[in-house]
């Protein structure tokens, strides 16, 4: 059943509002409406587009990242919960991959899963202390790798982070980061 404007703009609104990071398309096809039409009513709606809602929602984020700076965090944190868990997105661009095949190099998608499991930590310092990866399928060039890390264990001054990759809902990186950190809070109490 489709709405008139003004309904379409309340609902859009409250679906928006409960999932930023929903694309226009899936909005245009959730409303029966154009990708067009979606976007004149974010416009009108003054709701930015999805990058600009998800660099927002990032930069709160990363404003309780203690482990490192924004410079040093791979890909874009899109949800943190110090000490349990975080995502982060990587748009694969040409720079990432080997140029005669276009597949994404290792290191980059090693390097965005070890900058999350240092960045979920809730300590001013914490290291990467070794780690076991397998890497189960190609990323290519223009595909979206959404990075998700989970707290497993926390021991005296260790934190183990278990780290999965995807694009779309297929599994193509996951590893186990052990990560050194100095914070006595958690040898207080909070390990699980």
């Amino acid at each position: 059943m489709k709405r008139n404007k003004k309904e379409r703009q309340q609902f859009l609104k409250e679906t928006i509002s409960g999932n930023p990071f929903i694309t226009d398309e899936d909005l245009a096809d959730q409303f029966q409406v154009s990708v067009q039409t979606i976007r004149l009513d974010r416009l009108e709606l003054s709701i930015p587009e999805l990058r600009e809602r998800i660099k927002h929602v990032a930069q709160q984020q990363l404003d309780e990242v203690k482990a490192l700076s924004i410079e040093d965090v791979i890909g874009e944190i899109i949800d943190l919960q110090l000490d349990e868990s975080a995502i982060s997105i990587l748009d694969i661009k040409k720079e990432h991959v080997f140029s005669r095949h276009n597949i994404a190099r290792g290191h980059h998608l090693f390097a965005q899963a070890n900058s999350l499991a240092v960045a979920i930590i809730n300590d001013e310092m914490a290291l990467t202390d070794k780690s076991s990866l397998r890497f189960t399928r190609q990323v290519k060039v223009g595909e979206r790798v959404v990075a998700k890390a989970n707290v497993i264990e926390h021991q005296k001054e260790r934190t183990i982070v278990e780290v999965r990759s995807f694009v779309e809902k297929e599994l193509v990186f996951e590893g186990i980061f052990t990560m050194f950190r100095t914070n006595k809070a958690i040898k207080k109490g909070r390990s699980r």
